[in-house]
Protein backbone atom coordinates (compact mmCIF):
# COMPACT_ATOMS: atom_id res chain seq x y z
CA UNK A 1 0.00 0.00 0.00
CA UNK A 2 0.99 3.66 -0.72
CA UNK A 3 -0.49 6.10 1.72
CA UNK A 4 -0.54 9.74 2.03
CA UNK A 5 0.00 10.59 5.48
CA UNK A 6 -1.47 14.28 6.96
CA UNK A 7 -0.05 14.47 10.42
CA UNK A 8 0.05 16.92 13.01
CA UNK A 9 3.57 18.32 13.84
CA UNK A 10 4.52 20.76 16.99
CA UNK A 11 7.36 20.99 18.72
CA UNK A 12 5.88 21.69 21.93
CA UNK A 13 2.97 22.93 24.04
CA UNK A 14 3.65 26.66 22.97
CA UNK A 15 4.98 26.55 19.34
CA UNK A 16 2.41 26.70 16.32
CA UNK A 17 1.36 23.38 15.14
CA UNK A 18 0.82 22.82 11.52
CA UNK A 19 -0.07 19.60 9.55
CA UNK A 20 2.98 18.63 7.74
CA UNK A 21 2.52 15.57 4.57
CA UNK A 22 4.48 12.89 4.08
CA UNK A 23 4.34 9.73 1.80
CA UNK A 24 4.87 6.08 2.61
CA UNK A 25 4.85 3.14 0.31
CA UNK A 26 5.43 -0.56 1.02
CA UNK A 27 2.64 -0.99 3.72
CA UNK A 28 0.96 -4.16 4.77
CA UNK A 29 -2.56 -4.72 5.48
CA UNK A 30 -1.45 -6.58 8.52
CA UNK A 31 0.29 -3.79 9.76
CA UNK A 32 -1.44 -1.96 12.76
CA UNK A 33 -1.23 1.98 12.64
CA UNK A 34 1.34 2.05 14.81
CA UNK A 35 3.09 0.10 12.68
CA UNK A 36 2.84 2.11 10.12
CA UNK A 37 4.01 4.92 11.72
CA UNK A 38 6.79 2.83 13.21
CA UNK A 39 7.44 2.86 9.40
CA UNK A 40 7.32 6.49 8.92
CA UNK A 41 9.83 7.31 11.73
CA UNK A 42 12.40 5.07 10.81
CA UNK A 43 11.79 6.83 7.01
CA UNK A 44 11.91 10.45 8.47
CA UNK A 45 15.32 9.15 10.51
CA UNK A 46 16.88 7.67 7.58
CA UNK A 47 16.03 11.33 5.42
CA UNK A 48 17.62 13.30 8.91
CA UNK A 49 14.21 14.66 9.83
CA UNK A 50 12.43 14.36 13.45
CA UNK A 51 10.52 11.59 14.06
CA UNK A 52 6.73 11.91 14.76
CA UNK A 53 6.31 11.68 18.43
CA UNK A 54 3.07 9.31 19.80
CA UNK A 55 2.43 7.95 22.84
CA UNK A 56 2.26 4.15 22.81
CA UNK A 57 2.99 1.43 25.37
CA UNK A 58 1.32 -1.85 25.65
CA UNK A 59 -0.02 -2.25 22.01
CA UNK A 60 -2.19 -4.84 23.06
CA UNK A 61 -5.03 -2.69 23.57
CA UNK A 62 -5.00 -2.62 27.45
CA UNK A 63 -3.30 0.34 28.60
CA UNK A 64 -5.32 3.36 26.87
CA UNK A 65 -1.66 5.03 26.10
CA UNK A 66 -2.00 5.08 22.16
CA UNK A 67 -4.12 7.86 21.43
CA UNK A 68 -4.73 10.00 18.12
CA UNK A 69 -7.68 11.25 15.94
CA UNK A 70 -7.67 9.65 12.68
CA UNK A 71 -9.91 11.14 9.65
CA UNK A 72 -11.66 12.93 12.27
CA UNK A 73 -12.41 9.73 14.24
CA UNK A 74 -10.66 8.95 17.94
CA UNK A 75 -8.77 5.55 17.36
CA UNK A 76 -9.72 5.58 14.04
CA UNK A 77 -12.74 4.06 11.51
CA UNK A 78 -13.21 1.03 13.85
CA UNK A 79 -14.57 1.15 17.44
CA UNK A 80 -11.24 -0.10 19.36
CA UNK A 81 -7.55 1.29 20.35
CA UNK A 82 -4.94 2.70 17.65
CA UNK A 83 -2.72 -0.03 18.24
CA UNK A 84 -5.62 -2.56 17.34
CA UNK A 85 -6.12 -0.61 14.46
CA UNK A 86 -4.57 -2.36 11.00
CA UNK A 87 -4.06 -1.08 7.87
CA UNK A 88 -6.65 -3.56 6.13
CA UNK A 89 -9.40 -0.60 7.16
CA UNK A 90 -7.98 1.39 4.71
CA UNK A 91 -7.27 1.45 0.92
CA UNK A 92 -4.10 2.07 -1.79
CA UNK A 93 -3.78 5.21 -2.30
CA UNK A 94 -5.71 6.65 1.03
CA UNK A 95 -4.86 9.81 2.44
CA UNK A 96 -4.86 9.68 6.19
CA UNK A 97 -5.24 12.99 8.46
CA UNK A 98 -3.87 12.35 12.11
CA UNK A 99 -4.14 14.64 14.51
CA UNK A 100 -3.93 14.39 18.65
CA UNK A 101 -7.12 15.01 20.89
CA UNK A 102 -8.35 18.31 20.67
CA UNK A 103 -9.63 19.50 23.97
CA UNK A 104 -8.54 22.39 26.60
CA UNK A 105 -7.44 20.10 29.53
CA UNK A 106 -4.90 18.14 27.26
CA UNK A 107 -2.65 20.33 25.97
CA UNK A 108 -0.62 18.92 23.39
CA UNK A 109 3.54 18.37 24.42
CA UNK A 110 4.82 17.60 21.34
CA UNK A 111 3.11 16.16 17.64
CA UNK A 112 0.41 13.29 18.91
CA UNK A 113 1.44 13.48 22.43
CA UNK A 114 -0.70 14.74 24.79
CA UNK A 115 -0.84 15.78 28.55
CA UNK A 116 -3.64 13.60 30.15
CA UNK A 117 -2.62 13.53 33.57
CA UNK A 118 -5.45 15.62 34.19
CA UNK A 119 -7.15 12.13 34.42
CA UNK A 120 -5.17 11.13 37.08
CA UNK A 121 -5.85 13.73 39.06
CA UNK A 122 -9.67 13.30 38.68
CA UNK A 123 -8.65 9.69 39.97
CA UNK A 124 -6.40 10.79 42.53
CA UNK A 125 -9.07 12.86 44.14
CA UNK A 126 -11.53 9.73 44.44
CA UNK A 127 -9.21 8.75 47.62
CA UNK A 128 -8.86 5.64 48.80
CA UNK A 129 -11.35 2.99 50.42
CA UNK A 130 -11.35 1.71 54.04
CA UNK A 131 -10.12 -1.32 54.18
CA UNK A 132 -9.20 -3.26 58.37
CA UNK A 133 -5.74 -3.29 59.01
CA UNK A 134 -4.16 -6.62 59.22
CA UNK A 135 -4.02 -10.04 57.51
CA UNK A 136 -5.77 -9.85 53.86
CA UNK A 137 -9.12 -10.72 54.13
CA UNK A 138 -10.67 -14.05 52.07
CA UNK A 139 -11.84 -13.28 48.59
CA UNK A 140 -15.37 -14.82 49.47
CA UNK A 141 -15.18 -12.99 52.68
CA UNK A 142 -17.77 -10.04 51.28
CA UNK A 143 -20.78 -11.21 49.60
CA UNK A 144 -21.13 -9.40 46.25
CA UNK A 145 -24.13 -10.00 44.43
CA UNK A 146 -23.68 -11.05 40.95
CA UNK A 147 -25.30 -8.11 39.37
CA UNK A 148 -23.22 -5.42 41.38
CA UNK A 149 -20.21 -7.27 40.39
CA UNK A 150 -21.05 -7.56 36.33
CA UNK A 151 -21.90 -3.61 36.29
CA UNK A 152 -18.27 -3.17 38.40
CA UNK A 153 -16.52 -4.63 35.66
CA UNK A 154 -18.17 -3.47 33.05
CA UNK A 155 -16.94 0.55 34.30
CA UNK A 156 -13.99 -1.48 35.50
CA UNK A 157 -13.11 -1.62 31.88
CA UNK A 158 -12.31 1.74 31.14
CA UNK A 159 -8.55 2.59 30.17
CA UNK A 160 -8.37 6.06 30.50
CA UNK A 161 -7.78 6.67 27.05
CA UNK A 162 -9.43 9.92 26.67
CA UNK A 163 -11.17 8.93 23.45
CA UNK A 164 -14.04 9.73 25.09
CA UNK A 165 -13.21 12.98 25.83
CA UNK A 166 -11.42 13.72 22.08
CA UNK A 167 -15.10 12.46 20.33
CA UNK A 168 -17.11 15.05 22.18
CA UNK A 169 -18.18 18.20 20.62
CA UNK A 170 -17.56 19.73 24.55
CA UNK A 171 -14.52 17.74 25.22
CA UNK A 172 -16.27 16.65 28.42
CA UNK A 173 -14.68 13.93 30.85
CA UNK A 174 -18.21 12.57 32.43
CA UNK A 175 -18.09 9.53 30.54
CA UNK A 176 -14.53 8.48 32.25
CA UNK A 177 -15.11 9.78 35.65
CA UNK A 178 -18.58 8.05 35.91
CA UNK A 179 -16.87 5.06 34.63
CA UNK A 180 -14.23 5.51 37.67
CA UNK A 181 -16.94 6.31 40.24
CA UNK A 182 -19.28 3.86 39.50
CA UNK A 183 -17.27 0.72 39.71
CA UNK A 184 -16.39 1.90 43.04
CA UNK A 185 -19.75 3.01 44.48
CA UNK A 186 -21.46 0.22 43.23
CA UNK A 187 -19.07 -2.48 45.54
CA UNK A 188 -19.32 -2.88 49.59
CA UNK A 189 -15.54 -1.76 49.70
CA UNK A 190 -16.28 1.61 48.03
CA UNK A 191 -19.34 2.30 50.03
CA UNK A 192 -18.06 4.13 53.17
CA UNK A 193 -16.37 6.63 50.85
CA UNK A 194 -19.47 7.05 48.55
CA UNK A 195 -20.39 10.29 48.63
CA UNK A 196 -17.35 12.08 49.41
CA UNK A 197 -15.96 10.24 46.36
CA UNK A 198 -18.24 11.34 44.03
CA UNK A 199 -18.27 14.82 44.76
CA UNK A 200 -14.22 15.44 45.15
CA UNK A 201 -14.18 13.97 41.46
CA UNK A 202 -16.66 15.57 40.05
CA UNK A 203 -15.34 18.92 41.04
CA UNK A 204 -11.65 18.07 40.41
CA UNK A 205 -12.91 17.09 36.83
CA UNK A 206 -14.90 20.75 36.78
CA UNK A 207 -11.51 22.50 37.59
CA UNK A 208 -9.72 20.38 35.38
CA UNK A 209 -11.55 22.77 32.71
CA UNK A 210 -13.39 20.01 30.92
CA UNK A 211 -16.67 21.19 28.96
CA UNK A 212 -20.13 20.28 30.51
CA UNK A 213 -21.89 17.32 29.10
CA UNK A 214 -25.14 17.41 26.86
CA UNK A 215 -25.35 14.10 26.22
CA UNK A 216 -24.67 13.81 22.57
CA UNK A 217 -23.35 10.67 23.06
CA UNK A 218 -20.26 10.58 20.96
CA UNK A 219 -18.22 9.50 24.18
CA UNK A 220 -20.32 5.97 24.39
CA UNK A 221 -19.66 5.63 20.53
CA UNK A 222 -15.85 5.99 20.57
CA UNK A 223 -15.16 4.48 23.24
CA UNK A 224 -13.17 1.10 22.45
CA UNK A 225 -14.35 -0.58 26.10
CA UNK A 226 -17.85 0.20 25.39
CA UNK A 227 -18.84 1.98 28.92
CA UNK A 228 -22.44 2.80 28.34
CA UNK A 229 -24.15 6.21 28.13
CA UNK A 230 -26.04 5.58 31.04
CA UNK A 231 -23.19 5.34 32.83
CA UNK A 232 -23.05 9.27 33.15
CA UNK A 233 -26.99 9.30 34.29
CA UNK A 234 -25.89 6.54 37.28
CA UNK A 235 -23.21 9.24 38.07
CA UNK A 236 -25.52 12.15 38.13
CA UNK A 237 -27.99 10.51 40.42
CA UNK A 238 -24.72 9.82 42.52
CA UNK A 239 -23.60 13.36 42.92
CA UNK A 240 -27.39 14.55 43.41
CA UNK A 241 -27.53 12.26 46.16
CA UNK A 242 -24.18 12.69 48.01
CA UNK A 243 -25.16 16.96 47.30
CA UNK A 244 -28.65 16.35 49.35
CA UNK A 245 -26.93 13.80 51.85
CA UNK A 246 -23.84 16.73 52.19
CA UNK A 247 -26.62 19.66 52.80
CA UNK A 248 -28.28 17.91 55.56
CA UNK A 249 -25.30 17.98 57.76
Amino acid sequence: MRLTLRVWRQKNTDAPGAMATYEVDGISKDMSFLEMLDTLNEKLILEGEDPVAFDHDCREGICGACSMVINGDAHGPERTTTCQLHMRSFADGDTIDIEPWRATAFPVVRDLVVDRSAFDRIIGAGGYISVPTGAAPEAHATPVPKADADYAFEHAECIGCGACVAACPNGSAMLFTSAKINHLNVLPQGAPERESRVLDMVATMDAEGFGGCTLTGECATACPKGIPLPSIAAMNKEWLRATRKAGKR
